[in-house]
Parts: C-alpha cells; sequence; structure tokens
C-alpha cells in the first residue's frame, strides 16, 4: 500500500498566527517542530495500516519547513522548491490514498490563518464554479489520478471543509477557529494520538476505487491586482471573465499544475506579506 502525504503547516497542532509558520517569525522553529510532529503521527497511522511506501511531499512557503533530522524514517521526503505540481508534487496514479496534514480553510472562511495560496493576492477560487481553496483543488486533483483523500488534519473549519468535498473523509480537528489568529487548542499528546488513530483507522477501511478521469474541470481566480489577471492573459487557455478574474479550462491535475504558472507570475509582480 502505497501513500503520500501532503503537509502544511497553517493547520499544525498549536499554531494560530504568521509568527508561527513564516520563515523569520519568533515561532517559526517551534512550528517546524509542531509540523514534523503532526507530520510523523501520521507516518505512524499508515505505518500501523500496513503501507509499504510513504511518500511526504513539503507543501507549505519555502517547502523546506519539515525538520529532517527527526522526521520518521518510514517516509521519504520531497523538499524544495519550485516543484511543478507544488502541494502534490509527486503523487501519481500508483498510490491508493493521499492524507493531509496541517491543511487550512480557503480565503474568506472563518478560520485559522484562512487564505487560498497566496495570502490575500487570492481573493476567491471556484472550481466548476464552486468556491475553492487548497483543500478542494488537491482533492479534486488527487480524485482525478484515482487516488482518494482518506484524512485530513487541521483546524474544524479545514475539516468541515474537506467533508464538503470529499464526503466519508475521516478528520482530526486539532484546534477550533476562535478567529483567523486565534483558536482552541487539543493538547498536543492528544492531538497526536488522535492523528495516528485516525489515519490508521481509515486506511485500514477498504475504500472502494476511484477511476482516473479526464473530465475537463474550469478553474477561475479572482486576483488583488488587476495588473495580475491582465498579465495572466499572456498564457495560452487563459481567459478573462472580468478585469481582476481570470480562467482556465483543463483536468483539474492540468489546472493544479497551470494555477503553479499563475502564482509565480503573481510573485513577480506583487510583494505583500501573505497574511495582512
Amino acid at each position: 500500500m502505497r501513500i503520500f502525504i501532503s503537509a502544511d503547516m497553517e493547520g499544525i497542532t498549536g499554531l494560530v498566527d504568521a509568527e508561527d509558520v513564516q520563515p523569520g517569525g519568533r515561532d517559526y522553529e517551534r512550528g517546524r517542530l509542531a509540523m514534523t510532529e503532526d507530520v510523523n503521527a501520521a507516518v505512524r497511522g499508515a505505518v500501523r495500516a500496513g503501507a509499504t511506501e510513504i511518500v511526504v511531499n513539503d507543501a507549505h512557503g519555502p517547502m523546506r519547513n519539515l525538520r529532517t533530522e527527526i522526521l520518521d524514517p518510514a517516509a521519504r521526503l520531497i523538499r524544495g522548491k519550485p516543484k511543478a505540481m507544488g502541494m502534490i508534487e509527486g503523487l501519481t496514479a500508483d498510490f491508493d490514498a493521499l492524507i493531509c496534514v496541517g491543511y487550512h480553510s480557503r480565503a474568506g472562511a472563518h478560520g485559522v490563518l484562512s487564505h487560498s495560496f497566496m495570502g490575500h493576492e487570492i481573493e476567491d477560487m471556484w472550481l466548476d464554479d464552486r468556491p475553492t481553496g487548497e483543500i478542494g483543488l488537491v482533492q479534486a486533483s488527487a480524485a482525478a489520478l484515482g487516488v482518494p483523500l482518506v484524512a485530513l488534519t487541521g483546524d474544524d473549519a479545514a475539516c468541515q471543509e474537506a467533508a464538503d468535498w470529499a464526503p466519508g473523509v475521516a478528520t482530526v480537528p486539532v484546534k477550533y477557529v476562535r478567529g483567523r489568529f486565534a483558536a482552541e487548542l487539543r493538547p498536543e499528546n492528544e492531538a497526536h494520538a488522535a492523528i495516528e488513530e485516525t489515519v490508521a483507522t481509515s486506511l485500514a477501511a477498504r475504500r472502494p476505487a476511484l477511476a482516473p478521469s479526464e473530465q475537463a474541470a474550469t478553474l477561475a481566480v479572482r486576483w488583488q491586482s488587476s495588473t495580475v489577471a491582465h498579465t495572466l492573459l499572456g498564457i495560452p487557455n487563459v481567459t478573462a471573465v472580468d478585469p481582476r478574474t481570470v480562467r482556465a479550462v483543463s483536468t483539474p491535475p492540468d489546472l493544479f499544475r497551470q494555477f503553479g504558472v499563475w502564482m509565480r507570475v503573481a510573485s513577480s509582480l506583487t510583494n505583500q506579506a501573505p497574511y495582512c
């Protein structure tokens, strides 16, 4: 059984502020440790369920956050950037399940550190006219490859968002939103035990296999800046919805790859902090 773990940071146990998750932040090093501990709990659960291969992709920010020296040796790590598929780099149809650790809710949601990929540079996203963020786009891309999302950890808002996209997904709320930068925290030992048990149980339950799909979808993104939207129109397959919104039509994995290019274009044109 081959398991893929995509690890973000905002939804990690105990983390609530940009200072916890951004390089240079006062508590970033503690955040790195917390992120690694949550991932290790998921790895232990996968091992208990009989996983023969576990690949972890560091999916947050610089994608060099996980503490390699204390990462469970049962997992292989994909680290660094740029990566063509970003948060799901390395995910292929050969994997049996996807696990998302430390995920957060989409831009505009009432969730801890809620945003979609680039902080307030991205105001809204839609997949087939459905509001989405990282959870929705990752889930849809994995499903198109035939890989089910079986478990997700994050705050309660992220867990609900995941359940909306993948009914039946097992979720672990490691904190409960009290504000965008405030939460009621589960004790670390309790959260780690819950992650391990939930991953082990969800993988042991034999879910029906997903059939890979080539069905096209439409991704639309509203940017804060009309400059970004206007510049993206130079990319084939990108069309304008309005002065700040662009869209493209393709399969979800191809849209995910292309969206990574959109973000690199946006980064070259803007210089704004992600959590203002």
